[in-house]
């Protein structure tokens, strides 16, 4: 007798599984040193948790995020049992830019709160700041709290909001598990689509996890937009190190 999973399932799984193959492509790609952010040497001194330990935090994170899709499918699911029908294309597409809408909306209040409220930024999200050189699988390498009100919330919010199915959904946040990945790569990258039609790309982000970038650049995933409305947008250039690589240093300081 074959196995046939739900989308609801599919929707909880598989950007899960994309997570760890997405970022272990980036792992094999790890020693480029021509297009690395930060050097090796930059790597080992600034980070100071072991990647056991952030494999682990991730796997944390990914526990709780697997507890609360499935619950709250559960709670949304038809009592017939009758899977909803998809609509059409267009409908998809503009669902999807409303989840992009709503999570980038979610996650950069959310995200800036955790920097402004010092016990929060103390006792929460410093975890993650604990990457200065972000790692590819290091991107959900945050503080269980962190986890659940800024992904998992941010992520349910995005497909209540938006109207999506589970199909769609499954679509959606193997798309953005994708794009929060790069994000955190630490690698510039020739020809990568994701930094070509995406401003909040790993250089973006790279300016925000620097000391000086820390009140600045809390956009993510997606767009920019709330930092350019908000004041908290910090401009970078791409310059390339003597040694190999590039730098994203900022064009100009704030006061």
């Amino acid at each position: 007798m074959a196995f046939a999973a739900s989308d609801e399932l599919l929707g909880t799984f598989v950007p899960v599984a994309v997570y760890w193959v997405y970022s272990g492509i980036y792992v094999l790609l790890g020693d480029l040193e021509n297009y690395r952010l930060h050097t090796k040497a930059e790597e080992n001194a600034k980070n100071i948790v072991s990647k056991w330990t952030v494999v682990k935090g991730v796997l944390l994170q990914q526990a709780f995020q697997i507890a609360v899709s499935l619950l709250l499918f559960t709670v949304i699911k038809d009592e017939s049992g009758a899977a909803r029908p998809q609509p059409s294309v267009p409908v998809i597409i503009a669902q999807f830019i409303v989840a992009m809408f709503v999570l980038d909306t979610w996650q950069y209040f959310m995200h800036r709160y955790m920097h402004v409220n010092k016990f929060l930024y103390k006792h929460v999200h410093s975890k993650h700041h604990t990457l200065v050189v972000p790692y590819a699988f290091g991107a959900l390498y945050n503080h269980p709290l962190e986890g659940l009100l800024l992904d998992t919330i941010g992520g349910a919010l995005a497909f209540l909001v938006s109207g999506m199915t589970p199909r769609t959904g499954i679509f959606f946040f193997s798309f953005a598990t994708v794009k929060t990945v790069d994000d955190h790569c630490g690698l510039w990258l020739p020809g990568n689509l994701l930094h070509v039609f995406f401003s909040n790309n790993s250089a973006y982000h790279d300016v925000h996890h620097q000391l000086y970038g820390s009140k600045y650049n809390f956009s993510q995933p997606f767009f920019v937009m709330w930092d350019k409305i908000l004041g908290t947008y910090m401009p970078y250039s791409l310059e390339r190190r003597k040694e190999g690589g590039f730098e994203a240093r900022p064009i100009k300081l704030k006061s």
